[in-house]
């Protein structure tokens, strides 16, 4: 297990090389100067012509091995950049958006989870049944909705017609709350950090804002686990080791919960977990319909604004997100089958 771990970490830095070298050649499309607002840290620094020579302080009219350099040693200093869309570091930017979107991800893979998991082994359980036939229906129907459709409808009719979910974070009072001295920042997250704070009520708006988002993101994703998890679990109940305990005499109940289903969970968790890495890359068109401050609508802004700093930064971090997500889920799908590692 621990040599299989080792691999996995010792091609963690190439392959995080490998997306540094990806993004730097899209960078080398821009123009040197196009190219200053991914290396300056404030723009005052291009004030009184200072443009020309922090070209070449930077190296930016240099070959393209040593600009690559530059720019993995700004990296690593943490200079993203400067963003003109919120007139501040993308470093900063990207801190203050990050927690916004992480809480509405981990909102998002808890129905996912549950629902697709629960809904996909009572499938397989009346496979070919009335209530198979209701599920793969319901199903077909959440992997064919687009998410953006499904977000406008729900902005439609839970805010426009009912007034009952507004977009958005937070309500105004909260958010003043929320943003002023007196409220505690633990974790960024706002419904932890609300009940932290002793906020219920806070906690409560919190939650309220997240539901048709979380509702949004996980919809199609709950859809695509519960085929997974059906078609896992009936490739379990197949298996010489499931009829053998039926042949014991053994509970249907036990047969399914003990034997078949901790099996099909294998492929189902792994998933799930790709699921959430996903989940981080596709919440651009859920926030910004629902107006909520994570780093998907800051996407949205800068590429609207041509900010390239910010764009590139964000690429960046969705990069190194992927990456890490994907080591993780490698190293959990080993440690819960051993075949993995073993093979």
């Amino acid at each position: 297990m621990l040599s299989f771990i080792m691999r996995r970490l010792l091609l963690l830095p190439v392959t995080i090389l490998g997306l540094t070298l990806l993004i730097f050649l899209f960078m080398s499309a821009l123009s040197p100067y196009q190219l200053l607002s991914t290396y300056v840290s404030n723009p005052r620094q291009l004030q009184g012509g200072a443009a020309k020579t922090l070209i070449k302080q930077y190296g930016l009219d240099k070959p393209f091995y040593i600009k690559y350099v530059n720019y993995l040693d700004q990296i690593i200093h943490g200079n993203l950049g400067w963003s003109v869309t919120l007139n501040e570091p993308v470093t900063e930017t990207i801190v203050q958006r990050f927690p916004a979107t992480i809480e509405l991800a981990i909102y998002a893979i808890i129905p996912i989870i549950f629902i697709g998991i629960w809904l996909g082994v009572v499938a397989a359980v009346h496979h070919n049944g009335f209530i198979d036939q209701i599920l793969r229906v319901v199903a077909l129907i959440g992997y064919s909705v687009p998410a953006f459709v499904l977000g406008l409808v729900l902005l439609f009719i839970f805010y426009g017609v009912l007034g009952w979910l507004p977009p958005g974070r937070l309500g105004l009072s909260f958010d003043m709350i929320y943003n002023s001295p007196v409220f505690h920042h633990y974790t960024g997250l706002v419904t932890i950090d609300a009940l932290l704070n002793g906020r219920i009520w806070m906690f409560l708006d919190a939650i309220k804002h997240l539901i048709d988002p979380v509702i949004t993101l996980s919809f199609l994703s709950w859809a695509g686990l519960l085929r997974i998890t059906r078609s896992s679990m009936l490739e379990s109940l197949g298996q010489d080791y499931v009829r053998t305990a039926r042949a014991k005499g053994l509970s249907e109940n036990v047969v399914i919960n003990k034997h078949a289903r901790r099996n099909a969970l294998i492929p189902a968790t792994t998933v799930a977990g790709l699921m959430f890495i996903g989940i981080l890359g596709g919440v651009v068109i859920t926030e910004t319909i629902f107006n909520f401050p994570g780093i998907g609508s800051l996407m949205a802004q800068a590429s609207e604004q041509l900010d390239y700093a910010t764009v590139l930064g964000l690429t960046l971090v969705y990069g190194l997100v992927t990456v890490i997500g994907n080591l993780i889920v490698d190293v959990s799908y080993a440690l819960i089958d051993p075949r993995v590692r073993l093979g």
